[in-house]
This record gives C-alpha cells, sequence and structure tokens, in this order.
C-alpha cells in the first residue's frame, strides 16, 4: 500500500540538536516542508557518510523552507555520544530525533520487527503534514542528499502549482509540463 497523501500521525519524541536535547513533534512540522531520513544505527559504517553528506546540503534545504529530521531507533543519549565521537556526526546542526519505542519507525512503515531497526527511508512531508514523496533503501545502499534536494524542490513547487508536472532531471527554472485533460487521468 502506498504512503503518498498518508498524514504523519501526532507524535512526540526526544531529539539531540545543536548540543541540546529538544523535543520534536507533529505540531513542529506543520506549515512548513520537512525530510525524515530514517538509517539503521548510530555507530555504523553508510549512516554516517549520508548523514555528513545531508549536512553538507542543510544549508540549502534551510534557504527552501525545509527542515531535516535524521530519524533511527536509538535514543537521544546515543545521539549524543556519537555526535561526541565522530567528527562526521558532530558537524550536524540538524535534529537528530530518537525512536527507541519504534513509533516513527511503524507510521512510516520502516521497522524491521526482528531486529528493531529502521530500513533506510527517505519521506518528504509537505506542509499540511502528507507524505508527498518516499523511497525506502535496502541497507547497504546509501542515499544522495543533492538527488533528494532536488526532489523537495520539484515537490515544492508541484504544491504551488498544481497544474503543472516536473520532468525527469527537473532542475528550478527548467522547463515543466503542463498535461492536457484528456491525459490527466493517465498520469
Amino acid at each position: 500500500m502506498s504512503l503518498i497523501n498518508k498524514e504523519v500521525s501526532d507524535f512526540s519524541v526526544q531529539a539531540f540538536q545543536n548540543n541540546a536535547f529538544k523535543t520534536v513533534s507533529r505540531e513542529d512540522i506543520l506549515g512548513k516542508w520537512s525530510v525524515f531520513f530514517f538509517y539503521p544505527a548510530d555507530f555504523t559504517f553508510i549512516c554516517p557518510t549520508e548523514l555528513e553528506d545531508l549536512q553538507n546540503k542543510y544549508a540549502e534545504f534551510q534557504k527552501i523552507g525545509c527542515e531535516i529530521y535524521s530519524v533511527s531507533t536509538d535514543t537521544h543519549f546515543v545521539h549524543k555520544a556519537w555526535h561526541d565521537h565522530s567528527e562526521r556526526i558532530g558537524k550536524l546542526e540538524y535534529p537528530m530525533l530518537a525512536d527507541p519505542t519504534h513509533a516513527l519507525s511503524k507510521d512510516f512503515e520502516v521497522l524491521i520487527e526482528e531486529s528493531g531497526l529502521a530500513e533506510r527511508g527517505t519521506f518528504i512531508v509537505n506542509p499540511e503534514g502528507k507524505i508527498v514523496a518516499y523511497e525506502v533503501n535496502a541497507g547497504n545502499v546509501g542515499r544522495n542528499a543533492e538527488e533528494l534536494l532536488r526532489k523537495v524542490q520539484a515537490s515544492q513547487f508541484v504544491y504551488e502549482h498544481g497544474d503543472e508536472v516536473c520532468p525527469a532531471k527537473w532542475q528550478p527554472g527548467a522547463e515543466t509540463l503542463k498535461p492536457s485533460l484528456d491525459l490527466v487521468g493517465q498520469l
């Protein structure tokens, strides 16, 4: 079953950001764009490369009004320990959400029940709190922040210009498509 247009359920979790603990809830995501970036666990191998890649693009995400939320099933205390221990993770400025109860992982349908870890799931959530794009990768395949930024920008464009669509490899400022009414049902 598709998660497109699914509303993110009510949640309240602990997070680590800017050397402090804080609470993040559904209320925090409403009214702006969000990316939920699930990864299996702290102190692993691929995860720090992905999270650092996101950090390198974080200012660009912020510039377009999009917050990044990295999420694992670790606690906020483990996030802090990883932040303090790893040079790559020490650079992170965006919130690292703790999901030890698996509430978020279950809501976004990325929980691996046998291990209690999350799949590598990436979700773009619009200002209404609805999932508008997502992908889930195998645990051994890293993701690309540049492509994710492009997808957020395309999702924002379509959200604002509902009668136009973005073709493959679309970039901001490039031509879009305006489907004829005959083809709308075939999209």
